[in-house]
């Protein structure tokens, strides 16, 4: 299939001026990567609290519960854990945290560049007034944050409005699903196709017909493939070649706009890759083994090659007698 347009939120342009399509990271994979987030801060901030209590006591020989000297511990621990924890990852991994690592997420800059340490300070200092653990107003704020992520055409929350980023996949799958193969002989007729006007639906439905026609009993079968023909050669040019069953035309259309989609989006993602390294790798589009389609009857029946037969001699008619002078 042919790759959609990405919607609205899931482009950004570069510095360079170079459209960069990206898959935007919804609440969904953010909330599962906060909550591994927060796990691990919940562990550090343990490991932390235990091993200063042993370090007071056994330097100042003091117990650290009595007068102000635990609070004063819990709130320097809080902010090294809740600020601390975001701001080294994210400088250090280039817009992630373990949470997002393990959920394939990276904040970058709004143009696709690399955060950098301001930009993580910043989305930590609003994180831990407002977002998590949002010590003003908690109950509201936490509501109030989520609101603004699952609303904002971008999915930014308040601290990537304030930083001016935004959480992306790194890894997004080539969902190319089935593609019939190119019948090898309407290659070379398939490469002059003007495809412009068949649109997405249209090939989803004959990629599904295609793929799924032994499930459709005769006579709806043929029908339908005829009808799907049909609408295809009022969309496409130049018509197909004479005599050519309805399964290899609807096959060469379908395989020729994969061929061409295919390269259009290498070509796309090796122009993010000279301003996003590593962004994208070379994409190499996988098409799974093509299942041959039911052969369908009367006209729809497959092509059959062209096998030359074997020449048999002749006899030869006996050759009169040459007379003797």
């Amino acid at each position: 299939m042919t790759e959609t347009a990405a919607a609205p939120g899931e482009r950004l342009v570069s510095g360079e001026a170079v459209e960069l399509e990206v898959r935007v990271a919804r609440a969904g994979s953010r909330v599962l990567a906060l909550m591994l987030d927060i796990v691990l801060q919940t562990v550090l901030l343990f490991g932390l609290l235990v091993g200063t209590g042993i370090v007071v006591y056994l330097t100042l020989r003091t117990n650290i519960f009595d007068g102000g000297l635990f609070e004063a511990m819990i709130v320097i621990l809080m902010a090294v854990v809740f600020i601390g924890y975001p701001v080294f990852w994210e400088t250090i991994l280039r817009g992630r945290t373990p949470g997002k690592a393990a959920m394939g997420l990276r904040v970058v800059r709004d143009d696709g560049g690399p955060v950098r340490f301001r930009h993580a300070l910043a989305r930590a200092l609003v994180g831990l007034a407002i977002e998590w653990p949002g010590l003003l107003f908690p109950v509201v704020s936490w509501l109030g944050s989520l609101g603004v992520l699952m609303l904002n055409p971008s999915g930014k929350r308040i601290g990537d409005l304030v930083a001016g980023t935004i959480v992306i996949h790194e890894r997004t799958p080539a969902g190319w699903g089935w593609v019939p193969a190119m019948p090898p002989p309407l290659a070379r007729w398939a490469a002059l196709l003007d495809l412009t006007g068949l649109d997405d639906s249209l090939a989803l439905a004959v990629r599904h017909f295609l793929a799924r026609n032994r499930e459709i009993g005769e006579p709806a079968r043929t029908a339908l493939g005829q009808a799907l023909a049909r609408e295809v050669a009022d969309r496409t040019t130049p018509p197909p070649p004479p005599g050519v069953p309805g399964w290899a035309y609807l096959a060469a259309v379908l395989a020729e706009r994969h061929r061409r989609s295919a390269h259009r989006l290498a070509r796309a993602r090796a122009a993010s890759a000279t301003v996003w390294p590593g962004l994208y790798a070379a994409i190499t589009p996988r098409m799974l083994p093509p299942a041959r389609p039911q052969p369908l009857g009367g006209q729809w029946a497959p092509l059959q090659p062209a096998v030359p037969q074997p020449t048999v001699p002749q006899p030869q008619p006996p050759r009169p007698p040459v007379p003797h002078a």
